[in-house]
């Protein structure tokens, strides 16, 4: 009976109903706290891989990482979403779901490992038979824990699984040095993913003491299968579209134009995605216990989006002014060569992050095949934008992407929207304060930048540092209604971390 008590404790939702905000917001303080701690040890971890590594090792990691990451996909099938949507879960449900994402697991580790050959054959380059054998053992590792991740995502248990990301974070990163001193070269990056993936799974038994049961028929299950399929055809058109650039790229312009490339992209969205995806995390689950409390959800949503956008666009403004001190002290003057793609990705970065709660609408409110739709037509445009941008090389690329994110902002609003609790203005007078300081404080801090080229980066970044958050802070206040923001924020960060 007390083992029955612990395993549904992970179906009920009822008790997050209590002061939803007050959670939400040490949730987000958690998760933020947590991948800021993540940020330091990988910026920590690639200034020295940057070092022991060369462009080509992180180039031929991309090019496997394209049909990997594509793969991985399949092992989650959106089912993970489907079970922190869902109001009510049962113990029959998640043992078939898990059941489900554990042999597609298996099934991918087979096929990848079977097209490796051909991996190789297309991009001209032998190593990466061996490469993609090997990390095709990931996909049998990750399928054992999808659905314990998504039942402690679902009791929005954030403090728990922070812990175990930063511990299988420095795990990763302790075998990936020992093995590139030892100059096993991009065997490094390899062993980094599996060694991540198998102390999550590991940890992730440890922690959620549910444990399936045997598959059985007529469980209920064939909604949220439903609701699955239709987010896994938009993560497979999406990381199709997304990954198009890196594919093409390294096809027609080699291993060392990918890694600029990849690592431009890569070392301007690790902050961007250690604070987007923590916080559109906290979101799902919280957006979804209001989605038939229409008032509260458009409240909650507006409020998140503009916290979002305060934190996220000055950010990335800050990075846009400073890039080239950044590349250099983070990756080394060899790297310089990613300096102008960074600042064309930065650009597209400005506003990817608020952008991202579209989805997390349409799937808090169940709205799954909408959600394929607009995925769909999301990936056409960015596919052509890749293809028109080609012939100018990897520049070429990264300007038609990061115009075709800007041609979508409207329509691609409008369509989510449409027929919801939310207006498309509510989206633009949320984020409306932060991007107008923001382009302020990146205007101030880039021509102070300017004026300190041959200062050291370490002092030019701390200086440029300060003075863009004394701009930004000023400039939010001279907006009007900026002042009230601020003191409102201030309040989420008192309320999140307040014990009574």
């Amino acid at each position: 009976m007390e083992s029955d008590k612990k395993q549904n404790h992970f179906f009920d939702t009822k008790d997050q109903a209590t002061n939803l905000k007050k959670r939400s917001l040490r949730s987000g303080a958690v998760t933020l706290t947590s991948q800021g701690l993540i940020f330091l040890i990988n910026i920590g971890s690639t200034m020295v891989l940057a070092r022991l590594l060369t462009p080509r090792d992180y180039g031929m990691i991309t090019m496997v990482a394209a049909i990997t990451g594509f793969a991985r996909i399949f092992s989650d099938l959106g089912l993970s979403s489907a079970t922190i949507q869902r109001a009510d879960i049962n113990h029959m449900q998640i043992s078939n779901l898990f059941w489900i994402n554990a042999g597609t697991g298996a099934v991918i580790t087979m096929i990848v490992a079977a097209v490796s050959p051909a991996v190789a054959w297309f991009y001209k380059t032998p190593q990466l038979l061996s490469i993609t054998a090997v990390l095709s053992l990931n996909f049998l590792i990750i399928g054992l824990a999808i659905q314990h991740r998504a039942l402690l995502t679902r009791q929005m248990q954030f403090f728990t699984m922070a812990k175990i990301q930063i511990f299988s974070t420095l795990l990763g990163i302790t075998v990936a040095v020992f093995m590139a001193m030892h100059g096993y070269r991009y065997w490094a990056l390899v062993l980094n993913t599996l060694s991540v993936s198998a102390c999550n799974v590991i940890c992730f038994w440890f922690v959620c003491k549910w444990r399936p049961g045997l598959p059985q028929r007529k469980s209920g299950v064939r909604p949220m299968l439903r609701f699955g399929s239709d987010i896994a055809g938009f993560n497979i058109i999406n990381y199709f579209s997304r990954n198009l650039d890196n594919i093409l790229i390294g096809r027609y312009y080699g291993t060392l134009a990918l890694g600029h490339y990849s690592k431009a992209y890569q070392l301007l969205m690790l902050p961007i995605a250690n604070l987007r995806e923590p916080l559109n995390k906290v979101a799902l689950p919280s957006l979804s216990r209001l989605q038939s409390e229409p008032e509260k959800y458009r409240s909650y949503y507006i409020k998140f989006i503009s916290l979002l956008a305060f934190m996220s666009m000055p950010l990335v403004a800050f990075m846009f002014a400073c890039s080239e001190n950044i590349i250099r002290l983070v990756l080394g003057s060899q790297w310089i060569g990613a300096n102008e793609l960074f600042k064309i990705l930065a650009f597209a970065a400005f506003i990817q992050p608020v952008l991202s709660t579209r989805g997390v609408v349409l799937l808090s409110t169940g709205q799954s095949r909408k959600y394929l739709w607009w995925g769909t037509g999301n990936a056409i445009v960015t596919t052509i934008s890749f293809i028109l941008g080609l012939p100018w090389g990897a520049k070429g690329v990264a300007t038609a992407y990061a115009t075709a994110n800007y041609l979508l902002l409207y329509p691609s609003l409008f369509y989510v929207f449409k027929n919801s609790h939310l207006r498309v203005n509510d989206f633009f007078a949320a984020i409306y304060k932060p991007f107008t300081a923001s382009l302020a404080m990146g205007i101030v801090c880039f021509l102070l930048q300017n004026s300190m080229k041959a200062g050291d980066d370490i002092f030019v970044l701390a200086i440029c540092f300060v003075a863009s958050l004394v701009v930004y802070l000023l400039a939010m206040v001279a907006v009007s209604g900026g002042t009230k923001d601020l003191r409102e924020y201030y309040s989420y960060g008192r309320l999140a971390f307040t014990r009574k």
